[in-house]
């Protein structure tokens, strides 16, 4: 049958079971936004296209499905780059649609033209500049086979107006991709391998990344490390891959990570790294991370390995199948750790928790951070999808929340992109709508896309915000006291907005709390409003986060608040 290009991509979308789509119309996507009109598409109309990529992004993080976003040519495509650059660097599938000026316009500096795909070559898996209606169905086909496959990350596709108005025959059942699934299957010898460093290991310990929550392979890591009482330990991007209830896990390592979790790097003789990177915020010093240790790295994307961290042991493979087999390996060939030094291991993993636990100083005069997040948790006992912004609540967040369950943190890792908590959070509640879902933001990301407040009352996404309301830009600031003596450069956020009127003014309801005695009564209410909420926290202006590994240090040296640094 003959459909038009705006008809065949809505049959694209449909193929590819995509339920909903997160955008903001312009000229040249003018007929497509028609054809939503026709057809009842399940589309969200946000305030800025930023938003409209981190929605997407927060959806994808939290169902593990490609997300889809939406926008026009110009500056609505140039306004995806930062959320674009976001799922990039922490490998999050997503399919970008932007507008087009016709085919005929391309290179004549046309009204709200721009080389979209040029644009964006640096920050995608892949782009597509679609110039053939011939080769529409089939470039969206391959669009999400790319952002889902392998290492997953964000496609753009360019979709000029006059392709778009054209006409084809089309069939669905004839639309092929031209990319294939490319298998890594572990050699057996890798297996062996890893049993004879787990036999000569004595302190064994596993560091669980994003790409073991990517992988699906959370069930897989957590029978191994108990099977064989493994300590873990995570990044940032890997809270919730392993149950932050359970008393083998050590909490996050790096920068701000717990004392025990870097101690415990520093002195295991044996790690399996399952799906991380090895940035530089969780290694510190790179000479100085895991010097005892010989290091077994698992990861699908070859061009990781070895890139910031020599290993012993690469394994080249899909976290989830990769961890099947060393398991089946393991039982196979009867693997048993010597319990007599695996106990001492773990007991001097305990000294250290009990030496310097993960803690902080209450107060009964003004509300900590801290116990916000606490609070928090306790009153959704931990069953809350939590996305976050960026800065000292993205930190406190990952410290003082435990996370359980997989997809269940929401954070921008790699890129550290404020902004991205509440429209993400709107991507996350449109997914799972009778989960509660929480932005947890401080006061100067949240004004970087507040404008989507007005997309959660438009349709009722009942999103919660809890802001840290410090008046700094807290992380900055931090940094500011902490090595340029106080001098306090332009992080005064003081001159802001009412945040309680300013919600209420998009149709949102305000809360706020000014005391410690208030915090409880104001997250339970907040909680309770099936409506979308901001609940403003007036919290300690200078708290900081910590622990601290100061910048160019090893990950042993830690600045523990008012005492001195622990080595």
């Amino acid at each position: 049958m003959k459909l038009k290009g705006t008809q065949i991509f809505l049959e694209a979308l449909k193929e590819e079971k995509v339920d909903i789509i997160f955008g903001y119309p312009g000229g040249t996507v003018l007929d497509i936004y028609d054809q939503f009109f026709k057809s009842n598409f399940h589309h969200i109309l946000v305030r800025h296209e930023q938003g409209a990529v981190h929605a997407a992004d927060g959806y994808a993080r939290a169902t593990g499905r490609v997300g889809v976003c939406l926008v026009t040519s110009g500056p609505g495509a140039t306004n995806t780059v930062t959320g674009i650059a976001t799922a990039n660097m922490d490998s999050i599938p997503l399919v970008v649609f932007t507008g087009q000026v016709p085919t005929g316009l391309i290179g004549n500096d046309a009204f709200q033209e721009c080389d979209i795909t040029g644009i964006t070559r640096p920050c995608t898996k892949h782009n597509f500049l679609v110039r053939d209606i011939e080769d529409l169905a089939s470039t969206i086909k391959e669009a999400f086979h790319i952002a889902r496959s392998g290492r997953p990350g964000p496609v753009l596709v360019d979709l000029p107006k006059n392709v778009m108005a054209m006409e084809t025959d089309y069939d669905p059942a004839c639309v092929k991709s031209r990319n294939h699934e490319v298998a890594y299957k572990p050699a057996p010898k890798k297996m062996a391998n890893v049993l004879d460093m787990l036999n000569a290991a004595k302190r064994p310990m596993i560091m669980t990344g994003g790409g073991v929550i990517l992988g699906k392979a959370a069930d897989e890591l957590t029978r191994l490390a108990r099977q064989y009482q493994m300590p873990v330990t995570g990044t940032l991007m890997g809270l919730g891959s392993f149950p932050a209830s359970d008393p083998l896990w050590l909490g996050m390592l790096g920068m701000h990570g717990t004392y025990y979790a870097n101690m415990a790097v520093s002195h295991c003789d044996f790690m399996l790294a399952v799906g991380v990177r090895f940035d530089d915020r969780v290694t510190g010093t790179i000479e100085t991370f895991a010097p005892n240790a010989k290091i077994v790295h698992i990861d699908i994307d070859p061009s990781s390995i070895n890139k910031n961290v020599t290993v012993d042991l690469p394994i080249i493979g899909d976290t989830k199948a990769t961890l099947r087999d060393i398991l089946h390996y393991l039982e196979e060939h009867h693997y048993a750790p010597d319990q007599a030094s695996r106990g001492v291991w773990l007991s001097e993993i305990a000294d250290w928790r009990e030496k310097v636990p993960l803690t902080y100083c209450p107060s009964s005069e003004v509300i900590k951070p801290q116990y916000v997040i606490e609070t928090l948790h306790r009153l959704t006992e931990g069953d809350a999808l939590i996305t976050t912004e960026v800065g000292q609540n993205q930190m406190w967040t990952a410290q003082f929340f435990g996370f359980d369950r997989p997809n269940s943190f929401i954070s921008s890792g790699g890129l550290g992109t404020m902004g991205f908590g509440l429209p993400a959070a709107i991507g996350v509640k449109c997914a799972f709508p009778d989960k509660h879902v929480v932005d947890i933001a401080g006061d100067g990301s949240i004004q970087m896309n507040i404008q989507e407040l007005a997309t959660a009352a438009q349709y009722n996404i009942a999103v919660k915000v809890v802001l840290l309301n410090n008046g700094f830009l807290g992380m900055v600031r931090q940094w500011q006291e902490l090595f340029y003596e106080k001098r306090y450069s332009h992080t005064d956020m003081t001159y802001a907005p009412d945040f309680v009127k300013l919600a209420e003014a998009f149709g949102v309801v305000g809360l706020r709390a000014t005391k410690p005695d208030e915090v409880e009564a104001v997250l339970k209410q907040g909680l309770a409003v099936n409506r979308p909420v901001l609940m403003d926290f007036r919290v300690a202006r200078e708290e900081c986060v910590y622990p601290m590994v100061r910048p160019g240090e090893s990950i042993s040296q830690m600045t523990l608040g008012s005492r001195e640094m622990i080595n």
